[in-house]
């Protein structure tokens, strides 16, 4: 799907540009291909007199790949977090190109940051007045939405520690590890995001439209030092889960070595009258119990209770 945003227009307007006699526009600021087919792609490369990058070629992780000046236009690549609300958050690349006047981004996912920018347009349709503009407020709602999975995270985890350290601990921690786990896959692919980031706002200083640009080039500064005052944030943090884990493990430890504790201590309890009974308990000539007629289901009904009754105290305690 191809879709195009004029100049101080509030929407988007989807388009066929697969379609005989189509045209880009002079007022055209910002094309979006969203999932696009070939077909797609060289109708706008026609239309734009460059090359795009394929779906393969924005999965390269090295920089010359990502991020490069090819025919007069700016090409940027960057790896944005999606799907943050499920399990395991995702995340995957978004292109990003300055050519000419016009914006042009390739993707194929629905990140949240596109749809809350798309949201301020229609509020404010003047953060579209020209392609860098739009370019730099798009990626002012990316940063945002980037550090808002971040901060979620951090409460996430500071919900997490208080958990570890009251005072009635839960009993199972397997869902805290599980927990603690999720969080550190989504900080590591905030700051894959963060890392990526930085360098395309690095590059971007280099297009030609931004540098003439005051304005953008500020904003681009501003930005930079957003995103490294979330990178030390994002470090904090990782080194924080860490932590916890290896104090859910420590407390895990503890507890088993109590439970150990409790059955060394019983089992010595019990070793002199062991010992005895096993010495002396079948060697007495006279012993009532063998005239007992209910003496061998009464045998069978203690070893029944004698099996229970551990296995009771042993669930109440929340041992297994």
């Amino acid at each position: 799907m191809i879709r195009i945003l004029r100049a101080g227009r509030p929407k988007f307007d989807t388009v066929d540009v697969c379609a005989k006699g189509w045209k880009l526009t002079s007022t055209c600021v910002w094309i979006d291909l969203f999932e696009p087919t070939r077909e797609e792609e060289l109708a706008v490369e026609a239309a734009l007199d460059v090359f795009l990058p394929t779906k393969e070629e924005m999965a390269e992780i090295e920089a010359s790949s990502r991020l490069y000046q090819e025919d007069g236009a700016t090409f940027m690549t960057a790896t944005l977090l999606h799907k943050s609300a499920d399990a395991i958050p995702d995340s995957d690349p978004i292109t990003f190109a300055l050519v000419g006047d016009r914006l042009v981004t390739i993707r194929y996912f629905e990140p949240k940051s596109f749809s809350i920018f798309e949201g301020q347009l229609e509020r404010q349709p003047e953060l579209s007045s020209s392609g860098v503009q739009t370019f730099v407020n798009l990626l002012e709602a990316v940063v945002d939405r980037t550090a808002d999975n971040l901060e979620f995270t951090s409460a996430e985890v500071e919900t997490i520690s208080r958990e570890i350290f009251a005072a009635e601990r839960p009993r199972n921690f397997e869902p805290i590890l599980n927990r603690l786990g999720r969080n550190q896959t989504a900080n590591n692919k905030v700051r894959d995001s963060l890392v990526s980031l930085s360098r395309l706002i690095g590059f971007a200083g280099f297009a030609d439209q931004v540098e003439a640009d005051a304005e953008a080039m500020g904003h681009l500064e501003s930005m930079q030092r957003d995103i490294q005052s979330l990178t030390d944030h994002s470090s904090y943090l990782s080194g924080n889960i860490t932590f916890l884990l290896d104090a859910a493990l420590g407390l895990i430890n503890i507890e088993q070595n109590g439970i150990i504790k409790i059955f060394s201590i019983v089992t010595v309890a019990i070793m002199p009258p062991t010992l005895v009974g096993a010495i002396y308990g079948m060697n007495f000539k006279h012993m009532p119990e063998l005239d007992w007629s209910v003496g061998y289901p009464l045998a069978i009904a203690l070893m029944l209770v004698s099996a229970i009754v551990p296995l009771v105290w042993f669930k109440a305690k929340g041992w297994f």
